[in-house]
This record gives C-alpha cells, sequence and structure tokens, in this order.
C-alpha cells in the first residue's frame, strides 16, 4: 500500500495527540498537516511537541494550505468545526475520516450530500471493539425481540459536552432498528420523580459524567429472571486513533460514498 498523507484536525486535544501518536507509529502514513483553531496558544509550534518528539510539521489554523499535500483529514473536533473541514474537503477531493459527534439531523445531510464527491468514514466511534459490541447487540435485539426492557448506560469524562454521547446514541439506533422502531418516537433520556411505570418498547438513557472516563457504555436487556449485558470500556483513546487509521487504509482506494466503521470491519450484512 502507498503512503497515505493525512493532516489531523483538532491536533492539541486528547484525541489529537492520540491520532499523533498512531500515525507516528505507522509505517503506511506520513504526518503532512496539523490543524487548530484561531486563537489556539498551540498555533506555529512543531505539532510533535505535543506528543514529546519533533516532526517538522507547524500547527496550523490554514484549512486550505494543510490539505494541498494531503490524501486524508482526520478529524475529531466539533460539529461546527467539521462543516468547515468538509468544506475545504470536498472542494479540494481530500477524503474524511470523522469521529466527530453532536450531528444535527441537518448537519448530517450535509455529510451525506458531501460524500457524493469524496469518501467519508463516518462513525460514532472508531474502537473495533466497540463496533463489536454494535452487532452483538444488533443480534441480541433480533433474537430477545420484544420480551425484554431495553436500557443504555455510559459513561464519559467530565469535559464532554454533549450527552447522551454519540456511541450511545447509535446503539439505541441499532437496537431499534433491529426491532422495527424509530429511536426518537421511543427514547427515555431522563427518568425523576413520579414517571409511573416503565412504558412497554421504550429505550431508556442513562449519562454518568465524571473524572477522566475515556468511554463506558452498557446496553442491558433486562427480561423477567435474567438480565443480559452487552459493555464495552475504553481504557484509552489508543483505541480509538487506531480505528481511525484502519478507516483512513479502508478509504485508500475510494473514489465517493458514505460509510462507517461497520463497512470498514467487514460487519455490515
Amino acid at each position: 500500500m502507498a503512503t497515505l498523507n493525512i493532516a489531523i484536525a483538532g491536533s492539541s486535544g486528547r484525541m489529537g495527540r492520540a491520532l499523533l501518536e498512531a500515525v507516528e507509529r505507522a509505517p503506511d502514513m506520513r504526518l503532512t498537516a496539523a490543524l487548530e483553531r484561531a486563537g489556539s496558544p498551540y498555533l506555529h509550534k512543531d505539532a510533535g511537541e505535543l506528543i514529546g518528539t519533533s516532526c517538522g510539521i507547524d500547527i496550523s489554523e490554514n484549512v486550505i494550505a494543510a490539505l494541498s499535500g494531503s490524501d486524508l483529514l482526520i478529524d475529531f473536533t466539533r460539529p461546527e468545526a467539521t462543516l468547515v473541514h468538509l468544506a475545504s474537503c470536498r472542494a479540494n477531493s481530500v477524503k474524511m475520516v470523522i469521529g466527530t459527534t453532536g450531528f444535527s439531523v441537518e448537519q448530517k445531510e450535509e455529510l451525506e450530500a458531501a460524500s457524493k464527491d469524496i469518501p467519508i468514514v463516518f462513525a460514532p466511534n472508531m474502537s473495533v471493539g466497540v463496533n463489536v459490541a454494535f452487532k452483538l447487540t444488533e443480534m441480541a435485539a433480533k433474537v430477545l425481540n420484544e420480551d425484554y426492557d431495553i436500557e443504555i448506560i455510559e459513561a464519559h469524562h467530565r469535559h464532554k459536552i454533549d450527552a447522551p454521547s454519540g456511541t450511545a446514541l447509535h446503539m439505541g439506533e441499532v437496537v431499534a432498528k433491529a426491532l422495527g422502531r424509530h429511536l426518537p418516537e421511543v427514547a427515555v433520556y431522563g427518568r425523576e420523580g413520579n414517571t409511573g411505570e416503565r412504558a412497554p418498547g421504550t429505550i431508556g438513557f442513562a449519562t454518568v459524567r465524571g473524572g477522566d472516563i475515556v468511554g463506558d457504555h452498557t446496553v442491558m436487556f433486562a427480561g423477567t429472571g435474567e438480565r443480559i449485558e452487552i459493555s464495552h470500556k475504553a481504557g484509552s483513546r489508543a483505541t480509538f486513533a487506531e480505528g481511525a487509521l484502519r478507516a483512513a487504509r479502508f478509504l485508500a482506494d475510494k473514489q465517493n460514498g458514505l460509510f462507517d466503521m461497520q463497512d470498514v470491519l467487514g460487519l455490515r450484512e
């Protein structure tokens, strides 16, 4: 496989640094650009300094210049920033791997429109393990069907700004689709006070925020006399970074299209 020239958006954040380390280790990839927001104190510094080395790539806010020598942009930022980067990638035929969460329905439609011109892997969680958990959750929902109440519990660090997490929401979407339901119609995002009995067919979400939790997710199928739980716990952001690189390799020979990690891992039926 030819060397992939990689640009990283949000390079100074926790995920950005994990991605820098992963690209540094990858024999088939080369860092060509590191992007940060305007006003960042890291602008114009060597990106390697973020991971205790030197790479000769200065952190920049100039998206167009950053993309000029890049085959692919990996973006774990925020929806508004990602959409700005998306427009530039689309105009310059640069592939994208997007791990940003918190998109609205309308913003997701923008991703889909752009994928007609460039290939995109968009996934709420790039971890290989989590995506196996998605598949197991789908299988369990189809087998257990209507006889089990479904709750999704997620926990993240205190700095996470969206809730429930994109991964938890995707787990809910996987379950709802497997059961022939529409998630917005059956999701319950919080319970307080005299809520009455649990409504049949609903999918509940519970959110925990605290400390430096990287990401814990559990789908609980609670039946009569038994409970089945499918859980994934991330101990390091390296797992997401390695998954993102796997997605980048998947896109190497793609011309356009919108994909997720189920496609990357060959789990799509």
